[in-house]
């Protein structure tokens, strides 16, 4: 399972110290580190820490939240994904993941612009540190507020809009674009063009009791995963397959159980 990688959002009740004991012990080779998890610790400590356990650090998540209606706000989002990027620097990770943000009554097309705005801002330091940034498309009921960037085709959009540098990309996560009639075509695209910087999977529980933290262990729902895999896979991406589960539901059991549950998930999904 060479390209198991879990993030550490996913058993959120562990510490960091915690995950990189018990990551290695279920196979898992890489671990996405969300920055909540870096509170009073040192990326650099946290990085040769990874590395002794035998973890490669995947990506950092995250960044973005660039719309606001004012620019001092806007300039205080640029100013933290500055703070990401660095972090990231200092923890080896190669990716930094951006949920894009949105404004609750701005128009989409502001906030998307915005988002453009503010990608382009950081865009050098990013290439100065070595750092790629990823898209993530997040389903359209989160439109109001957390991404104004809902579908693979509009990420491809603000990358086209940027020159189409090769230090941005898109992070494709199950959960938000299974749905999409474009998702193939656009995932061969993203390989074509060198954007596909992650890959993160999940599943949609029916009925989905939360709109946030209701995700499902792969297998539990609904989401096409190993037919998406396989689309990812086939465009040359070799990168590790990211587990990333949000919700309150797993994170009340016992967290070193939900571990054996998603390697034998993970396994199942990938056995053949």
């Amino acid at each position: 399972m060479k390209r198991f990688c879990i993030h550490t959002i996913t058993t959120k009740p562990l510490t960091i110290e915690e995950c990189l004991i018990e990551f290695p012990k279920r196979g898992v080779t890489g671990i996405t580190i969300w920055r909540q998890a870096l509170e009073g610790r040192n990326g650099t400590d946290v990085r040769r820490q990874a590395a002794d356990a035998g973890l490669d650090v995947i990506s950092l998540c995250r960044g973005g939240f660039f719309p606001a209606r004012n620019a001092a706000d806007r300039q205080t989002a640029i100013d933290d994904n500055l703070k990401a990027i660095a972090q990231a620097h200092a923890l080896g990770a190669p990716v930094l993941v951006l949920v894009c943000g949105s404004v609750p009554g701005q128009s989409l097309v502001e906030s998307r612009k915005q988002i453009t705005d503010g990608i382009a801002a950081v865009l050098p330091a990013a290439e100065k540190a070595g750092v790629k940034l990823a898209i993530e498309p997040l389903h359209p009921m989160y439109a109001d507020d957390r991404s104004a960037v809902n579908t693979m085709r509009q990420a491809h959009e603000v990358c086209d809009a940027l020159g189409s540098p090769p230090t941005v990309g898109i992070a494709v996560d199950v959960y938000h674009v299974w749905w999409d009639p474009e998702l193939k075509q656009q995932i061969d695209l993203a390989g074509k063009t060198g954007r596909l910087h992650a890959f993160h999977i999940c599943d949609w529980r029916t009925p989905t009791m939360d709109l946030l933290n209701d995700r499902g262990l792969m297998g539990e729902g609904c989401i096409n995963i190993r037919e998406i895999s396989d689309w990812v896979d086939a465009t040359g991406f070799t990168g590790h397959r990211e587990v990333e589960i949000f919700s309150d539901r797993l994170w009340a059991t016992d967290q070193h159980r939900f571990l054996d549950q998603i390697a034998s998930s993970y396994a199942n999904l990938y056995q053949s």
